[in-house]
């Protein structure tokens, strides 16, 4: 990920500031109206320490989704702690899906937009490549220990099993946010009698 990092590392409670007010904004405003004058203000920052540390909007989004990530990660392997089961594993990923859903939705709405951007923008791709990696790797070596344990079988490779639940749980996400009028509960009914095809 070197080649899609900012030059200047910024951590602390500032940098949460910032990729929060951009999470927000992105809420409101949608990426395009997500403007460095609308983050800074709303970070409480010169608009200036915004270009400093990040160069351009872009790499503040792939931060806001990098630091999402990390929760996402952490939030999977704690609802997976100590499941005894194939339905208990999958359920706690259900878990982890509808809370980011309900707490973090500007997660795939930003997401979506990386991936729009990284069909031009090779800085971009390379970012979105590793975070997927991360992401589905972390996945895997929870299902491959669970599979040692002998809590669940796995239709493939913990890793290619990791990918397709990734697939069923964000292109539901992409719907779930695009009409969320709509009772998705069949849907993800569904999606689970799929999933335990891969993890049973």
């Amino acid at each position: 990920m070197e080649a899609a990092s900012p030059s200047r590392e910024l951590s602390g409670e500032k940098a949460q500031r910032i990729v929060d007010a951009m999470r927000t904004s992105v809420g409101l405003r949608g990426t395009t109206g997500s403007t460095f004058d609308h983050v800074a203000r709303a970070a409480g920052v010169s608009r200036g320490l915004l270009h400093y540390y990040f160069g351009t909007k872009e790499r503040l989004l792939v931060e806001v989704v990098r630091r999402d990530c990390d929760l996402r990660m952490q939030r999977m392997s704690e609802t997976v702690a100590g499941v005894d089961s194939a339905d208990a594993l999958l359920g706690a990923l259900v878990q982890s899906l509808n809370e980011t859903i309900a707490e973090s939705p500007e997660f795939f709405v930003i997401l979506l937009e990386l991936h729009t951007l990284a069909r031009r923008n090779e800085e971009i791709a390379t970012a979105v490549a590793e975070l997927h990696r991360r992401v589905r790797e972390h996945l895997a070596g929870l299902l491959e220990q669970a599979r040692d344990d002998g809590v669940v079988g796995l239709a493939g490779e913990p890793e290619a099993v990791s990918e397709v639940l990734f697939a069923l749980a964000d292109g539901l996400a992409m719907r779930m946010l695009a009409e969320p009028e709509r009772d998705y509960g069949p849907a993800l009914a569904v999606a689970l009698t799929a999933a335990r095809t891969l993890v049973r």
